[in-house]
């Protein structure tokens, strides 16, 4: 039997304004990665695909954030509570026939389990709705699930239009909801505005089922931080506290060894395969991908970069670069984007790559740039190397040969040619192509004068000897 299609809604409209800035709330990230892709993210490895996100404040940049995910977008020009923003979704979901989960954007910790949990509840119960729950010592500033007995959810209050006895109840809305979509969108327009804020609240649908005889039951989840809310920057720290731990955990539980959990930060997209180490100190973001029996740090930060199998990174950036297998880098190298390091490639101390291909065991061992290059295989880079690579005006590109030798102190201004098999002395300025097995040498002829430096030394001594005695 065929899966029953499930829609998505994600409330993503709201400024924050608690959090002080000028990013839409929902772009913040949480374990490097804006909230509201988690949410997404949770959604899809659940089974919702192409869920409606209802965009208002900055909405072009959620949008333009969320674009690789599939999402469809409907706005919410006005804010006016939260039923009126699922209100907004109807021309695209009003004719829909089935569930749709409808989730916060601001919910970072949402688990694709438990949103699977949600549906699984609503299609096996045959209610109209299902609402998330959990129990907590703490209810204040929270809706409170009432029931009328020990399944029929008959209301989710608000907090300020809770009597004092509903203040008491120690169930509460997690804000994360399955509705039969027909129901939720006949339900919608009914709506009022009688509550303490003036808004359409997305809970008195809840209310409106139960009021009509409809059934809606609450599932009580068992780990409140699933739905912690993120509203400011304490709040969006701690979501970044708890995901960073769970992250840890996953990978660790999958073969990685974390030699200090307290100092490695891992986000979320990360993709680690086991027997990686990763030492204290060390930052992967972005969707960066570790391969087997790779170590990274300590002391260091990988972002949207794939390090190979069997790769050590110590103590060194990486940006949007490629390590191939058992390649090197560090301490203190600084990949930029567009570098590719072939197997085996070597790149050391203060050497920084961009844009540009190393070849296969080939080394760049100290106080380097390389810029814009192609470098072949077995070459040897000398220290204090500099691919000139920019004019002023525009980029130009390097290309060295295989088995070349570039020796120490060499100056290559682009667009240049260095053959196989060539060599550079050290200390050259190159200004024009190296033939395959040629010898450069770019630098002055050196000339020797004999005993100046005795000469030199005795001339300076007198002058300052004539200035001494010049002094009243």
């Amino acid at each position: 039997m065929a899966p029953t299609p499930t829609a998505g809604l994600i409330l993503a409209a709201g400024k924050g304004t608690r959090m002080k800035s000028d990013l839409p709330k929902v772009l913040h990230e949480v374990a490097g990665t804006p909230m509201v892709r988690l949410v997404v993210a949770a959604l899809a490895e659940a089974g919702v695909r192409e869920p409606v996100v209802v965009t208002g404040y900055g909405g072009e940049l959620v949008r333009e954030s969320l674009a690789p995910d599939g999402c469809q977008f409907v706005e919410q020009a006005e804010q006016k509570g939260t039923g009126h923003a699922a209100l907004m979704a109807a021309p695209v979901l009003g004719e829909f026939e089935g569930p749709v989960v409808v989730a916060a954007g601001d919910t970072p910790l949402l688990t694709s389990g438990t949103v699977r949990g949600l549906v699984e509840e609503f299609l096996g119960s045959g209610a109209q709705a299902v609402v998330a729950s959990f129990v907590t010592f703490e209810p204040k500033g929270y809706g409170r699930i009432v029931r009328d007995g020990d399944v029929r959810v008959v209301g989710i209050v608000e907090e300020k239009d809770a009597t004092p006895e509903q203040r008491r109840i120690q169930e509460v809305n997690a804000g994360l909801y399955c509705f039969d979509s027909a129901t939720l969108f006949r339900i919608l327009p009914t709506l009022g505005t009688d509550n303490a804020q003036g808004e359409v609240y997305l809970t008195d649908v809840v209310a409106a089922i139960a009021a009509e005889g409809g059934l809606v039951t609450a599932m009580t989840a068992d780990d409140p931080d699933e739905f912690m809310g993120v509203n400011d920057r304490w709040q969006l720290a701690e979501a970044s506290r708890v995901m960073r731990l769970r992250v840890l955990r996953r990978h660790a539980m999958n073969g990685v060894t974390i030699v200090d959990p307290t100092s490695t930060y891992i986000g979320a997209e990360v993709v680690i395969e086991p027997d990686v180490t990763i030492q204290p100190m060390t930052v992967l973001e972005g969707r960066t991908e570790v391969e087997t029996g790779a170590a990274i740090g300590p002391n260091a930060w990988v972002k949207d970069s794939v390090i190979g199998r069997g790769c050590r990174v110590f103590m060194s950036h990486i940006d949007q670069a490629v390590m191939e297998a058992e390649s090197r880098c560090g301490p203190f190298s600084n990949l930029r984007p567009g570098t590719r390091l072939g197997r085996k490639a070597k790149v050391g101390n203060f050497v920084e790559v961009k844009n540009s291909d190393i070849g296969e065991s080939t080394a760049v061992s100290h106080l380097t740039y390389i810029g814009d290059s192609t470098v072949g295989a077995r070459t040897n880079i000398g220290a204090g190397t500099i691919t000139c690579n920019y004019d002023g005006f525009e980029k130009h590109r390097t290309t060295i040969g295989d088995d070349a030798f570039v020796g120490s102190n060499s100056t290559l201004i682009a667009p240049r040619r260095i053959g196989d098999g060539a060599m550079v002395a050290a200390g050259s300025v190159v200004h024009e192509d190296v033939p395959d097995d040629a010898l450069a040498i770019g630098r002055a002829k050196q000339e020797n004068k004999e005993q100046w430096v005795a000469s030199w030394r005795e001339r300076r001594s007198g002058q300052r000897d004539e200035k001494a005695n010049s002094r009243p």
